[in-house]
């Protein structure tokens, strides 16, 4: 169980990861209009990622705490 959750983890910050730097590719190419509401759903993608890496990372936690 422990290591589905540690593999969960990494897939989390990986798509964390990939969707930073589409966001950030979609910024840099400077196109307005569309590119603006690309960028913005790929940050959105990213702060939801980043999310689930923060649940699945304390969930870890918590079962190594053993429930204290």
């Amino acid at each position: 169980m422990n290591t589905l959750l540690i593999v969960a983890l990494v897939v989390a910050m990986a798509f964390t990861a990939y969707a930073l730097v589409r966001g950030v590719m979609a910024m840099a190419s400077g196109k307005l209009g569309n590119g603006q509401q690309q960028q913005q759903q790929w940050m959105r993608k990213r702060v939801l990622y980043q999310g689930i890496a923060i649940m699945v990372a304390a969930l870890i936690l918590l079962l190594a705490g053993g429930g204290r």
